[in-house]
Protein backbone atom coordinates (compact mmCIF):
# COMPACT_ATOMS: atom_id res chain seq x y z
CA UNK A 1 0.00 0.00 0.00
CA UNK A 2 2.92 2.18 0.28
CA UNK A 3 4.24 1.98 -2.96
CA UNK A 4 0.62 3.34 -4.23
CA UNK A 5 0.05 6.17 -1.49
CA UNK A 6 3.96 7.29 -2.73
CA UNK A 7 2.60 7.60 -5.88
CA UNK A 8 -0.48 9.43 -5.19
CA UNK A 9 1.19 11.90 -3.01
CA UNK A 10 3.19 12.45 -6.38
CA UNK A 11 0.80 12.70 -8.74
CA UNK A 12 -0.96 15.37 -6.26
CA UNK A 13 1.93 17.33 -5.63
CA UNK A 14 2.47 17.76 -9.99
CA UNK A 15 -1.21 18.73 -9.88
CA UNK A 16 -0.07 21.34 -7.00
CA UNK A 17 2.50 22.74 -9.35
CA UNK A 18 0.73 22.65 -12.94
CA UNK A 19 -1.75 23.69 -14.55
CA UNK A 20 -3.33 20.41 -16.05
CA UNK A 21 -3.30 20.29 -19.57
CA UNK A 22 -6.33 17.94 -21.06
CA UNK A 23 -9.78 18.44 -20.18
CA UNK A 24 -11.89 19.37 -17.00
CA UNK A 25 -13.23 15.95 -15.81
CA UNK A 26 -17.14 15.68 -15.24
CA UNK A 27 -16.99 12.28 -13.01
CA UNK A 28 -14.32 11.23 -10.69
CA UNK A 29 -12.58 8.48 -10.19
CA UNK A 30 -11.21 7.27 -6.66
CA UNK A 31 -8.13 8.34 -7.48
CA UNK A 32 -8.89 12.04 -9.06
CA UNK A 33 -10.73 12.14 -5.46
CA UNK A 34 -8.02 11.11 -3.24
CA UNK A 35 -6.04 13.70 -5.50
CA UNK A 36 -8.62 16.72 -4.83
CA UNK A 37 -8.62 16.00 -1.14
CA UNK A 38 -4.68 15.78 -0.89
CA UNK A 39 -3.84 19.45 -2.51
CA UNK A 40 -7.29 20.81 -0.47
CA UNK A 41 -5.38 19.52 2.63
CA UNK A 42 -2.06 20.90 1.96
CA UNK A 43 -0.39 22.84 4.51
CA UNK A 44 1.20 24.70 1.70
CA UNK A 45 -0.43 28.30 0.96
CA UNK A 46 1.33 29.08 -2.27
CA UNK A 47 0.59 25.67 -3.50
CA UNK A 48 -3.16 26.39 -2.96
CA UNK A 49 -2.50 29.51 -4.77
CA UNK A 50 -0.79 28.08 -7.81
CA UNK A 51 -3.84 25.15 -8.29
CA UNK A 52 -6.32 28.14 -7.94
CA UNK A 53 -4.69 30.20 -10.78
CA UNK A 54 -6.11 28.30 -13.82
CA UNK A 55 -9.81 28.53 -12.59
CA UNK A 56 -9.73 32.08 -12.36
CA UNK A 57 -10.25 34.18 -15.73
CA UNK A 58 -9.72 37.63 -15.24
CA UNK A 59 -12.03 40.10 -17.10
CA UNK A 60 -11.34 43.73 -16.03
CA UNK A 61 -14.45 44.79 -17.86
CA UNK A 62 -17.16 46.75 -15.50
CA UNK A 63 -18.54 45.59 -14.19
CA UNK A 64 -17.28 42.33 -14.25
CA UNK A 65 -14.08 41.78 -12.34
CA UNK A 66 -13.62 38.30 -12.54
CA UNK A 67 -14.55 34.67 -13.03
CA UNK A 68 -14.04 31.47 -10.99
CA UNK A 69 -14.74 28.31 -12.33
CA UNK A 70 -15.67 25.42 -10.05
CA UNK A 71 -15.37 21.73 -11.82
CA UNK A 72 -16.23 18.57 -10.05
CA UNK A 73 -12.76 18.51 -9.08
CA UNK A 74 -11.91 21.87 -8.03
CA UNK A 75 -15.62 21.31 -5.78
CA UNK A 76 -13.70 18.10 -4.14
CA UNK A 77 -11.20 20.58 -3.63
CA UNK A 78 -12.84 23.42 -1.86
CA UNK A 79 -14.53 21.34 0.34
CA UNK A 80 -11.36 19.70 1.58
CA UNK A 81 -9.56 23.25 1.67
CA UNK A 82 -12.82 24.83 3.24
CA UNK A 83 -12.67 21.43 5.92
CA UNK A 84 -8.82 22.09 6.60
CA UNK A 85 -9.09 25.41 7.73
CA UNK A 86 -11.91 25.00 9.80
CA UNK A 87 -9.72 22.62 11.72
CA UNK A 88 -11.50 19.58 11.27
CA UNK A 89 -9.51 17.30 9.11
CA UNK A 90 -12.42 14.71 8.17
CA UNK A 91 -13.41 15.58 4.91
CA UNK A 92 -12.67 12.12 2.75
CA UNK A 93 -13.88 9.84 0.13
CA UNK A 94 -17.59 9.37 1.47
CA UNK A 95 -18.02 13.04 1.70
CA UNK A 96 -16.70 13.62 -2.18
CA UNK A 97 -19.04 11.36 -3.19
CA UNK A 98 -21.82 13.17 -1.51
CA UNK A 99 -21.15 16.18 -2.33
CA UNK A 100 -20.76 15.45 -6.21
CA UNK A 101 -23.88 13.80 -5.67
CA UNK A 102 -25.75 16.66 -5.31
CA UNK A 103 -23.98 18.20 -8.58
CA UNK A 104 -23.26 15.57 -10.77
CA UNK A 105 -21.50 16.94 -13.63
CA UNK A 106 -22.12 20.50 -13.03
CA UNK A 107 -19.53 23.19 -13.64
CA UNK A 108 -20.10 26.21 -11.77
CA UNK A 109 -18.90 30.11 -12.51
CA UNK A 110 -18.42 32.51 -9.85
CA UNK A 111 -18.99 35.95 -11.83
CA UNK A 112 -17.31 39.03 -8.90
CA UNK A 113 -18.92 42.09 -10.13
CA UNK A 114 -17.72 46.23 -8.62
CA UNK A 115 -20.08 48.62 -9.19
CA UNK A 116 -19.96 52.45 -9.75
CA UNK A 117 -20.13 54.25 -6.42
CA UNK A 118 -23.05 56.19 -7.71
CA UNK A 119 -24.67 53.81 -8.70
CA UNK A 120 -28.84 53.54 -8.14
CA UNK A 121 -29.62 49.91 -7.67
CA UNK A 122 -31.82 48.65 -4.93
CA UNK A 123 -31.21 45.16 -5.64
CA UNK A 124 -28.55 42.74 -7.89
CA UNK A 125 -29.24 43.63 -11.29
CA UNK A 126 -31.20 40.84 -13.42
CA UNK A 127 -27.98 40.21 -15.63
CA UNK A 128 -27.93 37.35 -17.84
CA UNK A 129 -25.46 35.03 -18.34
CA UNK A 130 -24.62 31.94 -21.29
CA UNK A 131 -21.87 30.18 -23.00
CA UNK A 132 -21.02 29.94 -26.84
CA UNK A 133 -21.94 26.11 -28.01
CA UNK A 134 -20.73 25.19 -31.74
CA UNK A 135 -21.60 27.94 -34.61
CA UNK A 136 -22.64 30.17 -32.27
CA UNK A 137 -25.50 28.58 -30.20
CA UNK A 138 -26.37 29.89 -26.91
CA UNK A 139 -26.36 27.35 -23.80
CA UNK A 140 -28.14 29.23 -21.04
CA UNK A 141 -27.42 28.38 -17.17
CA UNK A 142 -29.58 25.72 -15.88
CA UNK A 143 -29.59 27.74 -12.61
CA UNK A 144 -28.37 31.24 -11.64
CA UNK A 145 -28.38 33.04 -8.00
CA UNK A 146 -27.65 36.77 -7.39
CA UNK A 147 -25.82 38.21 -4.23
CA UNK A 148 -25.31 42.08 -3.56
CA UNK A 149 -22.70 43.49 -1.71
CA UNK A 150 -23.33 46.22 1.01
CA UNK A 151 -19.47 45.84 2.24
CA UNK A 152 -16.10 45.54 0.69
CA UNK A 153 -14.93 42.24 -0.85
CA UNK A 154 -12.31 40.05 1.19
CA UNK A 155 -9.25 39.59 -0.95
CA UNK A 156 -8.82 35.64 -1.78
CA UNK A 157 -6.80 34.02 -4.54
CA UNK A 158 -9.22 31.15 -4.87
CA UNK A 159 -13.09 31.59 -5.47
CA UNK A 160 -14.93 32.43 -2.23
CA UNK A 161 -18.71 31.14 -2.56
CA UNK A 162 -21.02 33.80 -2.02
CA UNK A 163 -23.76 33.94 0.69
CA UNK A 164 -26.57 36.54 1.17
CA UNK A 165 -23.69 38.61 2.83
CA UNK A 166 -26.11 41.53 3.62
CA UNK A 167 -29.66 41.51 3.06
CA UNK A 168 -30.61 45.43 2.82
CA UNK A 169 -32.05 46.79 5.82
CA UNK A 170 -35.17 48.87 4.47
CA UNK A 171 -34.45 52.89 4.79
CA UNK A 172 -30.97 52.80 5.72
CA UNK A 173 -29.78 53.46 2.50
CA UNK A 174 -27.11 51.08 2.16
CA UNK A 175 -25.21 51.24 -1.40
CA UNK A 176 -24.89 48.14 -2.86
CA UNK A 177 -20.99 48.43 -3.77
CA UNK A 178 -20.96 45.37 -5.68
CA UNK A 179 -22.30 41.37 -6.40
CA UNK A 180 -21.77 37.74 -7.07
CA UNK A 181 -23.46 35.68 -10.02
CA UNK A 182 -23.53 31.88 -9.26
CA UNK A 183 -24.72 30.49 -12.32
CA UNK A 184 -24.46 26.23 -12.72
CA UNK A 185 -23.79 24.94 -16.33
CA UNK A 186 -24.57 21.08 -17.45
CA UNK A 187 -21.07 20.08 -18.27
CA UNK A 188 -22.16 18.06 -20.57
CA UNK A 189 -23.22 20.38 -23.02
CA UNK A 190 -19.89 22.31 -23.14
CA UNK A 191 -16.35 22.12 -24.65
CA UNK A 192 -14.78 20.51 -21.78
CA UNK A 193 -11.66 20.14 -23.60
CA UNK A 194 -11.65 23.62 -25.27
CA UNK A 195 -12.19 27.17 -25.36
CA UNK A 196 -15.83 28.92 -25.52
CA UNK A 197 -17.07 32.25 -24.81
CA UNK A 198 -18.77 33.35 -21.47
CA UNK A 199 -21.28 36.17 -22.28
CA UNK A 200 -22.80 38.57 -19.51
CA UNK A 201 -25.60 40.62 -21.10
CA UNK A 202 -27.85 43.37 -19.48
CA UNK A 203 -31.26 42.76 -21.56
CA UNK A 204 -29.91 42.68 -24.80
CA UNK A 205 -26.97 44.49 -24.00
CA UNK A 206 -23.07 42.53 -23.78
CA UNK A 207 -21.84 44.10 -20.62
CA UNK A 208 -18.84 41.53 -20.93
CA UNK A 209 -17.76 38.46 -23.02
CA UNK A 210 -14.46 36.31 -21.66
CA UNK A 211 -12.66 32.70 -22.83
CA UNK A 212 -12.98 30.17 -20.79
CA UNK A 213 -10.89 27.48 -21.72
CA UNK A 214 -11.43 23.92 -19.98
CA UNK A 215 -8.96 22.91 -21.54
CA UNK A 216 -6.54 23.98 -18.65
CA UNK A 217 -8.89 23.21 -15.50
CA UNK A 218 -9.12 19.61 -14.12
Amino acid sequence: MRPVKNLLVVAAGLALCAPFAGAAQLTLDRRAIEEAIFIGQSRIEVNRTRFHAPYRVTVARPPVDWIDVITPFHRVELAAEGDARGGSGKFGQREAMALLAETPGQIDLVIEMSFHPLNTFVGMPLYQVFITGPSGTRIPSRQIGRFPRFGPRADSHGPALPTPNGTPVLGSGQPILGGTILAAFDGALLNTAGRQELVVLDGTTELARATLDLGRMR
